[in-house]
């Protein structure tokens, strides 16, 4: 199969869900609840957590995925799209099940994240082993650079304990990899937690940033998105992934 003629169809497809989507109905709209959920019981994740994954099968399922997070995984610099190459695969777990359930609100995603689309609980094992294990963007989006020593100190008594002073998240906890995140993205979701649209935010972050301002939250978020990953986790410089020829 060619990737290119796949993916050009497949962003033309995200195009038109957007569209639809923000005029509202249809079978893809993702169901609507006021209810907090942090971490859902009886959740096919623990289903995909258990299953031995397939890279073959997931880079096939990544085809979906890639029109707007790009081939190599690493979403758009203006923040549009995230980087989700090198996240934890728990996380990625988590967060791609989130939104099937109805507990993340993602209109845009929510069509193609469907089992319908992209399959069952084996398909989201696959498919997230194979995006944590894409190598990392050397270059990410970042923010104006003029206020780092007070986030970084905003950092250091707030954000150490949940996502390491390497902003590389706890797999295990669910805590998910900041490193190499872009700026834009992280001010959108870090205001969707503090006012309660991020329905599936860890209620102890909610706590923690409640009384932040303005002035903390853009010099926390600048801070943490010049935190690099490590040389192992980034991609060789020119790399493009070699599955989307």
């Amino acid at each position: 199969m060619r990737y290119s003629a796949l993916l050009s169809g497949v962003s033309a497809a995200a195009v038109f869900a957007v569209v639809s989507l923000a005029g509202a109905a249809g079978p893809a709209q993702a169901p609507q609840s006021d209810k907090r959920v942090w971490m859902s019981e009886g959740s096919e994740r623990d289903e995909a957590l258990k299953l031995t994954p397939n890279m073959d099968k997931g880079r096939e399922v990544y085809e979906v995925c890639s029109a707007c997070h790009m081939p190599e995984g690493w979403g758009l610099t203006d923040g549009t799209f995230p980087q989700i190459a090198g996240q934890h695969r728990t996380v990625l777990i988590k967060q791609l099940e989130d939104i099937r359930e109805g507990n993340r609100d993602n209109p845009t995603m929510y069509p193609f994240a469907l089992p319908s689309e992209i399959g069952g609980a084996q398909s989201v094992a696959d498919v997230t082993e194979y995006i944590a294990k894409l190598p990392m963007a050397r270059e990410n989006g970042v923010g104006k650079g003029d206020d780092l020593e007070h986030g970084k100190k905003l950092y250091a008594d707030n954000c150490v304990r949940c996502h390491g002073a390497d902003g590389a998240g706890d797999a295990a906890k669910y805590y998910p990899r900041i490193q190499g995140q872009h700026y834009n993205y992280l001010v959108r979701q870090y205001q969707w937690i503090k006012e309660g649209k991020r329905r599936n935010a860890n209620p102890d972050m909610m706590e923690q940033i409640k009384n932040f301002t303005e002035r903390d939250t853009l010099a926390v978020l600048d801070f943490v998105s010049r935190i690099k990953p490590p040389a192992e986790l980034m991609a060789p410089e020119g790399w493009t992934n070699p599955d989307f020829k």
